[in-house]
């Protein structure tokens, strides 16, 4: 049986406040931490009316005081918005206030890697089932080019003329203050305090098999790879880690987390029901860049669809799983079948609070009698 670890964005559910949702992720933390989840990791999002998550590092502080013993850390820093510098002072300082326990995963961001990215027209590919698990047409992100928040994104996230550095050199600098053998291209040593020879896993999160998958392999980090955001390219993400992995002091051999978006109830109807707002909250993502605060499913059942707009979330909504917790049990198992996933991450989002938490009790409670 292999690991089963959270991934939260901290949610805001419609009718709800961001203070809410703050306070229920405190209380998600300390529940699925008596179910027995090995990780809880933060998501970082902004401009975003239905996530709270837009301050990890400040929110993994917060996790981490109201539990014990969980990993708690980031599912990932956004690294083109701050300094290697200011990651490594800041989870410098969440490890010597909660040694041992601290997650530090980095993903490729900015202005330049954003634009880059809506620019970009994705291959068409029809959809495939590889050994049980659905592959889907991969989702075109240059249909999001024309939303304003990709332009508000760069600007706002940093100063202006500020230089992104390449994702290699990023991680390289991050590690090399980490274990104290930072020196400038100057050759002058520099020491983060704190932040150096902090008890710090460091991770690189990525969503297809190009650079972020690419760099992990050759530093011989672990990695994470996106089933829940970029379905289409999981494999491809996985396959390409693993083809670049070069044993490291960090590990011996490739390690590998998959994420999924999982719902869970006593039936399969009721997990149905639980699940029926998130194809309205994924349209949103993928229409504005900005996702809604989560609808109750009454809001849902009241939508009426276009089959246009289906298609923008359809890749999201088939690769759920949602059921029984033998159904979704089984439909995990296939991910990390086909995958080789090591540890699996879990991303479960409902209206009401009380059904997302019993979602992860259920779900715990069946993997460990599996």
């Amino acid at each position: 049986m292999i690991p089963l670890s959270v991934l939260d964005l901290a949610p805001i559910p419609a009718g709800g406040t961001p203070s809410l949702a703050l306070r229920d992720t405190l209380d998600l933390a300390r529940r699925v931490e008596e179910f027995g989840y090995h990780r809880y990791w933060l998501a970082e999002h902004h401009l975003a009316p239905g996530v709270a998550g837009s301050a990890p590092q400040v929110l993994i502080g917060a996790v981490a005081a109201a539990t014990e013993r969980i990993r708690v850390g980031s599912g990932a820093v956004q690294t083109g918005h701050w300094t290697p510098l200011a990651i490594v002072e800041q989870f410098g300082t969440l490890d010597a206030l909660y040694p041992g326990r601290i997650d530090l995963g980095l993903g490729r961001s900015g202005k330049a890697r954003r634009e880059q990215v809506m620019r970009r027209r994705t291959p068409t590919r029809e959809a495939a089932v590889v050994d049980g698990l659905l592959i889907p047409p991969p989702f075109d992100q240059s249909r999001l080019a024309g939303s304003p928040v990709v332009s508000l994104l760069g600007t706002m996230l940093q100063q202006p003329g500020a230089r992104t550095p390449g994702f290699a050199e990023l991680v390289d600098d991050i590690a090399a203050l980490l274990d104290g053998s930072y020196r400038s291209p100057e050759g002058h040593r520099a020491h983060a305090m704190p932040g150096e020879n902090a008890d710090v896993e460091l991770w690189i999160l990525g969503s297809s098999g190009g650079e972020s998958a690419r760099v992990a392999g050759e530093r011989g980090l672990p990695f994470a790879a996106n089933y829940h955001v970029a379905p289409a390219h999981v494999l491809e993400a996985v396959t390409a880690y693993r083809e670049a992995f070069r044993p490291s002091k960090v590990l011996n051999e490739p390690y590998v987390v998959v994420s999924s978006d999982v719902v869970v109830a006593p039936t399969d109807e009721q997990a149905r029901e639980l699940a029926s707002p998130y194809p309205l909250w994924v349209h949103s993502i993928r229409t504005r860049l900005a996702a809604i605060p989560y609808p109750a499913p009454a809001e849902a059942a009241a939508h009426v669809w276009d089959p246009a707009d289906w298609d923008l979330v359809a890749d999201r909504v088939d690769t759920r799983f949602v059921g029984s917790p033998r159904r979704v049990a089984e439909g995990l198992e296939v991910l990390r079948r086909v995958t080789g996933a090591d540890e699996l991450l879990i991303t479960t989002i409902t209206h009401d609070h009380a059904d997302r938490v019993r979602s992860y009790e259920l779900l715990a409670a069946e993997w460990a009698g599996g």
